[in-house]
């Protein structure tokens, strides 16, 4: 597995990267792939570890180290086949997956991890380059059709599984242009939207169909649906965003911060006449995740005066801490490009009031400073810390603080289907209440990974197939602790 002690020899080494000050008056992505020789060199790094704890980490149970020593023995062909048997989308998480199998590599204990991410997306980008990307056509045909709600990654994942199964598979999206979050929710500097035009263009050479500009409930009932196909699969996101609702809300220049990134990908595709536009304003940035983050970087890009992002929680530190060992996800302090290109970060900061010079717009916002202690019960617990009021003058402000369930009005309450607890579709392996009717990604575990929602997809699929196939038997594990949520 690898070469002999090449994780000692050779160091962990990372893809070139435009300089900031050049990436920053663009919005393509601005990280190269790998040439084939780096991509060798790191996959010499991954041990003969005995149990490979990447496995533990990734939603989707890739088999690392066989793709990586295929890629050590440079033969790439076999690494894509390793590959493509498990992620239908490789190009797409070797890109924007935060890679929790490299927080579980074993090598990671006291060293850097192999670079998994960056070999993945060197396999997937070869793949494509030598034609081995394929259309996954059945064996047989089933002569049933599914109807399949959303073209994100749970939607598109489901459909390739299905179909390869022999189904007739037809995927509505309610938007222009396929590819949910992944054309409207990633910045084209992190996934350029090609890129998901390659991949659907190998769907719909699969016999997939798409229906664009079709919104269920205002354009098509979904007992239309029920009754015209065999099952249904809703994968329809976690679209309602959290609030602030503090004073001075409904100032103008306050925004949710998926509003901002799906107008601005919309204008550069030419699918939106304005935008959010930031030139020369002050932003502030609520929300310490990879949402705020993404909001920094197109924020830049528009040329912004100066960019703030608040975090409630303390800063996290820059190692494990003894109660967060391997192979558990890291709780350390993780700077992405957009913080590279600049934004000043304050943490354990709760936001109070906005505030407004004319009654009409945003001026600024009123802070204050938190402390985290636990209280009686063990529990952590924020407290405002007295006389740490302060005013930041902002322009504009992006609410990046998370998506609470999916949009219930219209169609989801008209069909009667049963809400967990937090109001995402509630399932008995993926089925939920109304016969026929299933549901993966988002709207069944809330809001998280890409990655997690590929693998959504992949099991909602198995099990369409047990429930339309009676003689067939799919044991589907679901994990309802949801480790990578956002």
């Amino acid at each position: 597995m690898g070469k002999e002690k090449g994780f000692i020899k050779i160091e962990r080494s990372h893809p070139e990267k435009q300089a900031v000050d050049q990436r920053i008056k663009h919005y393509r992505e601005f990280e190269k792939v790998f040439t084939n020789d780096n991509a060798e060199k790191q996959s010499e790094r991954c041990m003969d570890c005995g149990v490979a704890f990447c496995h533990h980490g990734c939603p989707l149970e890739n088999k690392i180290p066989d793709f990586n020593n295929a890629v050590y023995e440079k033969n790439w062909k076999r690494a894509f086949e390793i590959l493509d048997s498990t992620n239908n989308f490789p190009e797409f998480t070797g890109r924007i997956c935060p890679a929790p199998c490299e927080a579980s590599c074993v090598l990671s204990i006291n060293n850097d991890a192999v670079n998994i991410e960056q070999i993945e997306k060197s396999i997937a980008e070869k793949a494509f380059k030598e034609n081995w990307v394929k259309p996954k056509l059945p064996e047989k045909e089933l002569n049933k059709k599914i109807a399949i709600v959303g073209s994100g990654p749970a939607g598109l994942a489901c459909a390739e599984q299905l179909r390869s199964k022999g189904y007739a598979v037809d995927i509505y999206e309610k938007e222009s242009k396929p590819g949910g979050l992944l054309r409207y929710g990633i910045p084209n500097f992190k996934l350029e939207k090609q890129l998901i035009d390659r991949r659907i263009d190998v769907l719909k050479a699969a016999e997939i169909q798409f229906f664009m500009n079709r919104c269920i409930g205002k354009d098509i009932h979904p007992k239309s649906l029920l009754k015209d196909y065999e099952a249904l699969v809703l994968c329809i996101g976690s679209e309602v965003p959290r609030d602030l609702k503090v004073e001075g809300r409904h100032l103008k220049g306050i925004h949710f911060a998926m509003d901002f990134l799906t107008r601005t990908t919309k204008k550069l595709e030419g699918l939106e006449s304005e935008w959010i536009d930031c030139n020369n304003k002050n932003v502030l940035v609520i929300g310490g995740g990879d949402t705020g983050s993404d909001c920094i970087g197109t924020a830049n890009r528009m040329g912004a005066k100066n960019v703030i992002q608040l975090e409630l929680l303390s800063k996290p530190p820059y190692e494990r801490t003894a109660d967060n060992p391997w192979p558990d996800w890291p709780m350390i302090l993780k700077t992405t490009s957009s913080h590279e290109e600049g934004s000043d970060r304050k943490w354990a900061v709760a936001t109070k009031r906005f505030i407004s010079d004319d009654g009409v717009h945003l001026s600024g916002a009123e802070t204050i400073k938190l402390e985290w202690r636990k209280d009686k019960n063990g529990i952590f617990k924020a407290y405002e810390v007295e006389g740490t009021q302060a005013i930041i003058d902002c322009d504009i402000v992006f609410l990046a603080i998370g998506f609470v369930h999916p949009l219930l009005e219209g169609f989801l309450s008209e069909i009667g289907l049963a809400l967990d607890k937090q109001k995402n579709i509630k399932t008995t392996q993926y089925q939920s209440s109304v016969a026929g009717l299933f549901t993966a990604g988002d709207a069944h575990t809330g809001q998280s990974l890409v990655v997690n929602a590929i693998a959504e997809g992949r099991k909602c699929a198995n099990a369409v197939h047990a429930y339309l196939n009676e003689d067939v038997s799919v044991d589907i594990v679901y994990n309802e602790g949801n480790p990578f949520a956002l």
